[in-house]
């Protein structure tokens, strides 16, 4: 029955830090995108073969 007495208080500390922690990763952007750097890695940043540097830049839109 001792044995309540502390486990009762540590287990409620626990969830409350895991609260807390979950609470500051949410607001400081930690799962904003959390699709982004699985699919980054996919993208190929090289240029296909032929290409030249001019044909890799994108032109910018007149207004």
């Amino acid at each position: 029955m001792e044995s309540l007495y502390l486990l009762i208080p540590l287990s409620l500390a626990l969830v409350a830090f895991s609260a807390w922690l979950l609470h500051w990763s949410v607001k400081n952007g930690q799962y904003d995108d959390v699709n982004g750097p699985g699919q980054a890695i996919l993208m190929d940043d090289d240029a296909p073969a032929g290409t030249s540097e001019a044909a890799k830049e994108v032109p910018k839109p007149q207004k």
